[in-house]
């Protein structure tokens, strides 16, 4: 069994991998979205005029000095936009297991969305799957109705069949009509994480998705995501054992 939640961070493999957009024609606009998006992490984007003959406007994911996955650049700005699930698993990035350290406000106005769009990509995955365990903390339960839209996506997601978990500091009366299961407390896990995981039935097939994240420091969040099912079920198991 797992120490603490920190002690997940320690099997993370951290791969060394960087953004390559090859013959780029879009607008300066578009390539700062691109860096926007990984404003702070430890993911560079560069640019490289290819061949002629090669397509325009190509993100290539270089792993180990190899690509490892590519897409278009509009393929990566729609996924982006959309929530879609794909960008964080085998599609356009495949960013998983890369630690990131982010701001939240006031520090930064835009580090923190990278949370927020990992969740409600891992949100969309439980709702799509319509049954397993989703376990998500909010610190403060009172965001749950506080954030636009969270607490409309918790009460989708619940009402698929997902046996939804969430966690935090505060008053579960807001929570009553919910179809969940609702926790409280006041120790480091409750004040000091932010994590949602979800995990399919036993031996069902489907993702096995969990985002870390803890704040040691006021408003500076480390953290990672995985697909590892291994590692995904053991911090979903720490979750409901220890938590």
């Amino acid at each position: 069994m797992a120490e603490s939640l920190r002690s997940f961070f320690d099997e993370i493999e951290a791969p060394d991998r960087h953004l390559v957009l090859l013959n780029r024609s879009s607008p300066d606009p578009v390539r700062n979205l691109l860096d926007s998006l990984l404003d702070g992490q430890p993911v560079s984007v560069s640019e490289v005029e290819a061949d002629s003959a090669a397509d325009d406007d190509v993100v290539a994911l270089v792993e180990e000095g190899s690509v490892v996955a590519r897409s278009t650049l509009d393929e990566l700005l729609e996924s982006v936009l959309l929530i879609n699930s794909d960008l964080y698993k085998t599609g356009a990035i495949e960013l998983d297991e890369v630690p990131f350290q982010l701001r939240g406000y006031p520090a930064s106005n835009k580090e923190k969305l990278l949370l927020i769009i990992i969740s409600r990509v891992i949100e969309r995955i439980a709702a799509e799957h319509g049954s397993g365990t989703l376990r998500a903390s909010f610190q403060r339960l009172s965001r749950i109705d506080d954030e636009r839209g969270t607490r409309s996506v918790y009460e989708r997601v619940a009402g698929t069949g997902v046996d939804v978990h969430v966690y935090g500091v505060g008053d579960a009366d807001s929570l009553s009509g919910l179809p969940l299961t609702v926790h409280t407390g006041t120790s480091y896990p409750y004040q000091r994480s932010w994590f949602v995981v979800f995990t399919p039935p036993d031996g069902a097939d489907g993702d096995h998705v969990a985002l870390l994240a803890l704040e040691d420091e006021p408003n500076v969040w480390e953290g990672f995501w995985t697909f590892r099912p291994e590692l995904v079920t053991r911090i979903e198991k720490y979750i409901a054992e220890e938590v």
